[in-house]
């Protein structure tokens, strides 16, 4: 997998039933200013931002949160704050009514954060983004029989120590854009009338690993990919 070119945005990106746009927001951005950060927050966002402490944490938090509004904004032709951002009863945020054919998911692990944007009709809008950084991990062995397949479980078990890492992160990420694709959670069973979605994998940068869900995937080199906001 290569790593993708991340390029400018218009400023009204263009996005048609099927398409999907995959962002990049910076959350080490020094000259973000929090007050303008704070001034494209909802009420909900801004309230959860002054219960973060830890002042690295409440930046990174006002960069992704800000990025998020600003690059919905590019879509809805609307201020950043008076986007309705809502919650489904399982929890996964969206636009709701008020954008029944556009929806999104956000990510963020560490230092990085994506955003994925998809365009289409109920449920074949709906998209999954997860992304993490490949590191060892303690435990690797309980952890996938807990969460994966014994197929899987068998795949990682035989592999060499490079290649068991990069099994086990491929796993990982695919299982949690799958369930952030229909907001059923990491540990409830997916209804009858669900279908598993179309995954990919690709690297959003170097040390990195990251895969989008949908019930329909268009290939790769068809992929908007944009640095935000």
């Amino acid at each position: 997998m290569e790593t993708p070119r991340w390029r400018k945005p218009p400023s009204r990106p263009p996005i048609r039933p099927g398409d999907l746009h995959l962002w990049r927001i910076p959350t080490q951005d020094e000259h973000h200013d929090p007050l303008r950060c704070l001034a494209v927050l909802g009420a909900t966002e801004r309230a959860r931002a002054e219960r973060i402490l830890d002042d690295t944490q409440r930046a990174r938090y006002l960069r992704v949160q800000s990025g998020l509004r600003l690059i919905l904004a590019r879509y809805l032709e609307r201020p950043p704050a008076r986007i309705p951002i809502t919650l489904a009863p399982t929890g996964k945020p969206g636009l709701g009514l008020a954008w029944p054919a556009l929806a999104f998911n956000l990510t963020t692990t560490e230092d990085l954060a994506l955003l994925a944007i998809s365009a289409g009709q109920g449920v074949a809008a709906e998209v999954g983004l997860d992304c993490e950084r490949i590191r060892p991990r303690t435990h690797l062995a309980a952890i996938a029989a807990r969460m994966f397949t014994r197929e899987v479980c068998d795949a990682i078990a035989q592999a060499t120590e490079p290649q068991r890492l990069q099994l086990f992160y491929r796993a990982w990420t695919a299982l949690e854009a799958d369930v952030k694709c229909d907001g059923r959670g990491l540990f409830r069973a997916r209804t009858q009338a669900t279908a598993s979605p179309a995954i990919a994998h690709w690297v959003p940068q170097a040390g990195y690993i990251a895969a989008v869900a949908r019930q329909w995937l268009p290939d790769p080199s068809q992929w908007c990919l944009f640095e935000g906001p």
